[in-house]
């Protein structure tokens, strides 16, 4: 664990360097090793701040794909909770490429990063080491603002990376991200925004009540889980309660 603590540290500070300059390009961002990070790591990885507004910036980790990183899609990932950090657990617990290990990191033999590019964003403000300086966004902040502060990273992002303009881009991720996955893709559509989105995929999704209830009867007969005699039943509360 302190190797995973030394590497939030060393990412958190290169970022507050990288925010108070004002670095307009990738390179100010570029982290050149982690604490414990195994040897012969050839991808590059990045971290920084993005401002959103004049109070507001959200915090991302960025690491290009082990192999090819100029042919291979970019993957947005967003961890749900509300409130759970991206980096903490998206990239350090569960498909970055790294895991904590004592005072090292070893290497994920799960990690995403050997088909995609990927991008690993703590959102909203207040997750993670992104923020509001304005105390008050915090009480009213919503699902819609959300996805207008996500939409608005993407843009300044790509003005950063500008090597990735025009690549296939994908929006992933789990649990409340069964939110803002569709609602930012939606807003990228709407809004005609130049950005060459070519799916989402959410994994153990919330999305609303009606839906998730009865994705769990299907589930648990489509694995042999429940009965038929089960499913039907389910399937009768179901219909006579208008779920």
């Amino acid at each position: 664990m302190a190797a995973w603590w030394s590497c939030i540290a060393i990412i958190f500070t290169a970022t507050l360097y990288t925010s108070f300059t004002r670095v307009e390009s990738s390179h100010g961002d570029q982290i050149s090793s982690l604490p414990g990070q195994p040897a012969n790591v050839t991808f590059r990885q990045y971290s920084g701040y993005v401002k959103v507004d004049q109070h507001r910036a959200l915090f991302y980790y960025f690491v290009e794909a082990e192999t090819q990183p100029d042919s291979k899609p970019l993957v947005l990932w967003l961890n749900g909770g509300p409130g759970c950090s991206s980096v903490g657990v998206g990239a350090f617990g569960e498909h970055g490429p790294f895991r904590p290990r004592g005072n090292v990191l070893i290497k994920n033999p799960h990690n995403w990063n050997k088909e995609a590019n990927m991008l690993y964003l703590e959102s909203p403000a207040g997750v993670g080491f992104s923020y509001s300086l304005n105390q008050s966004y915090y009480t009213y902040v919503n699902d819609e603002m959300t996805a207008r502060d996500n939409l608005i990273f993407l843009k300044r992002w790509f003005h950063k990376f500008q090597n990735y303009r025009g690549r296939e881009f994908f929006i992933t991720g789990e649990s409340y991200a069964g939110h803002y996955v569709p609602q930012l893709a939606q807003l990228i559509i709407q809004s005609k925004a130049n950005i060459n989105l070519k799916g989402i995929a959410i994994g153990n999704p919330l999305l609303e009540f009606n839906t998730d209830f009865n994705a769990v009867g299907e589930y648990c007969w489509s694995h042999g889980l429940i009965s038929d005699y089960t499913y039907g039943l389910l399937n009768i509360i179901r219909s006579v309660t208008h779920l």
